[in-house]
């Protein structure tokens, strides 16, 4: 399943709620989560769309011959619960393909996005060589539309489409922007995104930026965002000392791994619970880490196995906080496979 960026998703195994911030190396996705003010990464497989966004479109009917405008029935969708805009990228023509029973793809459905603040209105215009579509319609902010379809062959044919907005201000209707927009088999299916809004892979075009007075906020890159918010004051324990040199002695003998699967933490472990379980787990990573600290260890790999992924994303949390690590990751390795964290000190 793709996520596209502000898509608002659930941790399958623990029901946390965050939104999608950056798409990360080796399948990763890093995920904030309001409740706990962090990012976190994720493996697609953990987690789903907190909440699908219900449509009932209905398409327009094809206008033989004359250019005339078809009001569409029923209004756009409006988002307001799916999908939180983190980057608008403003109005964009998305095209969804729709297979047949034998997996083939045999049309596309026609969508309008609007990820912006601002509302417009809007004309298009589909030119063929055999027919002419006219659609024409006031598109909300923070909404999309499904107005038509293509069919495949269609393709040969090389379509156009005229588009024009006006976008609706305080002030008013603006100026029209007009756009011309020739669709080429060849580029056509290189053009193959996540669509915003929709949040499924479309052949996807933008169109319009969003207006020049409007202000939105930006996708926040992953350092810049450790760097505000993750070195809490308070993380410093007890048995935590900082050192200015290498304890040499105690760093030759030191393991640079640490193996928290519960069969080699203790022996007898059959009857906790799966809470008492990660808590023993934690315990021992803190240690081990507090440990590799005191002796300036350059790096550690924390073997956390694969499973559902619950104990590894506690251990990204806490290593977000710790301002003693410079960065981890999470990726194949030729010894642990995708079951380690390589972790940068």
């Amino acid at each position: 399943m793709l996520f596209a960026i502000g898509t608002k998703v659930k941790f399958l195994h623990t029901g946390d709620e965050g939104v999608v911030k950056a798409r990360l190396d080796n399948g990763l996705i890093s995920i904030y989560l309001p409740k706990d003010d962090m990012e976190i990464p994720a493996a697609e497989e953990d987690l789903i769309r907190a909440e699908v966004a219900q449509q009932n479109p209905v398409k327009a009917k094809v206008l033989q011959g004359k250019k005339e405008k078809k009001i569409l029935k029923p209004p756009p969708v409006k988002i307001e619960t799916q999908y939180s805009i983190l980057k608008s990228f403003g109005i964009q023509l998305a095209f969804l393909p729709v297979e047949n029973k034998e997996g083939l793809t045999e049309k596309f459905l026609l969508y309008l996005l609007n990820d912006t603040k601002s509302d417009v209105i809007f004309d298009i215009k589909l030119l063929l060589n055999y027919r002419t579509e006219s659609w024409s319609d006031k598109l909300p902010a923070t909404s999309m539309i499904e107005f038509g379809d293509l069919q495949y062959d269609d393709l040969n044919e090389a379509p156009e489409f005229e588009i024009q907005i006006k976008w609706i201000t305080t002030e008013g209707v603006g100026q029209p922007y007009f756009k011309t927009l020739k669709i080429k088999a060849k580029s056509f299916f290189r053009t193959l995104k996540t669509a915003p809004l929709l949040n499924q892979p479309t052949h996807l075009y933008k169109l319009f930026e969003k207006p020049s007075g409007e202000k939105t906020t930006e996708a926040e890159g992953l350092e810049s965002y450790t760097k505000r918010h993750a070195k809490p004051t308070w993380y410093k324990g007890d048995d935590y000392r900082s050192v200015s040199a290498v304890d040499a002695s105690g760093l030759a003998n030191f393991t640079g791994e640490i193996d928290l699967h519960i069969e080699t933490l203790m022996d007898d472990s059959a009857k906790l619970s799966n809470a008492e379980i990660l808590a023993i787990q934690l315990n021992a990573f803190e240690v081990y880490l507090s440990h590799a600290l005191r002796l300036g260890a350059p790096s550690i790999f924390v073997i956390h196995g694969v499973g559902k992924g619950k104990l590894r994303n506690e251990i990204a949390t806490r290593l977000f906080k710790n301002p003693d690590v410079m960065t981890f990751k999470n990726e194949f390795h030729p010894k642990y496979g995708w079951g380690a964290t390589e972790v940068i000190l």
